[in-house]
């Protein structure tokens, strides 16, 4: 038989140690957020669905979307052994300039739709942590607002060419003297593309108080809150919209988009220009025959065209056609520290996350963003730790194979 005692209070000293008390509720929520998965679902429970919708959603049956993820999952990891890991460096220079994490924060439309801090909140903490962010011309904060929101940023802006070709000049030019030193040019919208969630939930920009989304509303108090009482929501590089997303994409995106759109803009742009949304090989080369300093391998998330090809599996192969006369980024699907990992091992010089971090200002705005970068850095340090490499030019697609 098993004799039994009473254990010592010291002995019950080292085992009864409670948790701290959180008081602050937003504190206290992403605490228990220790995945991108995890911030996903504190969002998804505070976030009306038109709004949530828009973000985790992509187009028609979300295939591309769908296969981008899958991708990160077929990567199988080779590590090496006794390599000596104690320091970590994640450090990696991006057209010329030294981030601190080898990735940025995508340029995303609508952000404060999602919440109401909005893209002010993602920039601050990408000036705190020192990666760079991105500004669409679809964003609700302003090109001047956002600069002076994170002076200290390195602050890139997203571009779709318009039919007016004069208003794209104008926001290139307010960029520049903004300070922005990257233009992000996007090719691969000449329509937009059949997002059919938004469709379903009726999302109109700005969102419309309809019996659905009243009654959606009465679960989301605190965004409907947040939402009426701050500043109005619009775009801040657009004239007044009312419509659906669909409608307002389509009414601007110009299908006649060629390559002397894309010199125009190179000539027009004084700064790194960054074409985003490349999808096969000959595109990739062409566009930086004709200028691009970098070519983001991207199908905008699968946001546009169902079923295009998988941003990490093209990757190789771009990387062949371009032979270093490009940076090569890739974005879609990358929803941890490990994806970022191995999209730098298989060759990608730096990536973009977009869904990750709004997933995070859903769930605690400007210190859910920052939890967002916590977990990935967190995440990436571990894997390249148990990997055995100490840098990142350490990483080669020997470290990570696609089963």
């Amino acid at each position: 038989m098993t004799k039994r005692r009473l254990p010592k209070p010291s002995e019950l000293q080292q085992i009864l140690r409670p948790k701290p008390i959180v008081l602050n509720p937003t504190d206290r929520r992403l605490a228990n957020a220790h995945t991108i998965a995890d911030l996903r679902t504190i969002a998804r429970k505070r976030t009306p669905r038109a709004a949530f919708d828009y973000t985790d959603g992509a187009a028609e049956l979300e295939d591309s979307l769908r296969r981008a993820r899958q991708a990160y999952r077929r990567v199988e990891f080779h590590p090496n052994v006794l390599r000596g890991v104690s320091d970590v460096d994640t450090s990696r220079e991006i057209l010329g300039k030294t981030s601190a994490l080898p990735f940025a924060f995508a340029p995303t439309g609508f952000t404060r739709m999602m919440q109401h801090e909005g893209e002010r909140a993602v920039a601050r903490v990408a000036e705190r942590n020192g990666i760079p962010v991105g500004l669409s011309t679809m964003a609700t904060t302003s090109i001047e607002d956002l600069a002076e929101a994170a002076p200290g940023a390195r602050k890139w802006f997203q571009l779709y060419v318009w039919r007016d070709h004069g208003a794209g000049e104008d926001l290139m030019n307010r960029a520049w003297a903004a300070g922005y030193d990257t233009l992000m040019l996007t090719v691969d919208t000449p329509v937009g593309g059949a997002r059919l969630r938004d469709v379903r939930n009726g999302l109109t920009i700005p969102p419309a108080l309809t019996l659905k989304t009243f009654l959606d509303g009465a679960t989301h108090p605190a965004w409907w809150f947040n939402l009426l009482t701050t500043e109005p929501l619009e775009f801040a590089s657009l004239n007044h919209f009312g419509g659906t997303v669909a409608e307002l994409l389509n009414k601007l995106f110009d299908p006649t988009l060629n390559y002397d759109d894309l010199d125009w803009v190179r000539r027009t742009w004084p700064g790194k220009l960054v074409v985003k949304g490349v999808q096969n090989v000959d595109d990739a080369r062409d566009v930086v025959k004709h200028g691009a300093d970098a070519v983001l391998i991207s199908n905008h998330g699968g946001r546009q065209l169902d079923r295009a090809p998988t941003p990490l599996e093209l990757l190789p192969a771009v990387l062949d056609e371009v032979q270093g006369g490009a940076e090569v980024w890739i974005d879609t699907g990358i929803l941890s520290g490990g994806d970022i990992v191995a999209a730098i091992a298989r060759g990608a010089d730096a990536v973009l996350v977009g869904r990750a971090f709004l997933y995070g200002l859903m769930a605690g705005g400007e210190r859910g963003v920052q939890r967002c970068v916590d977990i990935l850095r967190t995440e990436m340090v571990r894997t390249m730790q148990l990997l055995g490499v100490r840098t990142l030019k350490d990483l080669t697609p020997s470290h990570a194979t696609l089963r």
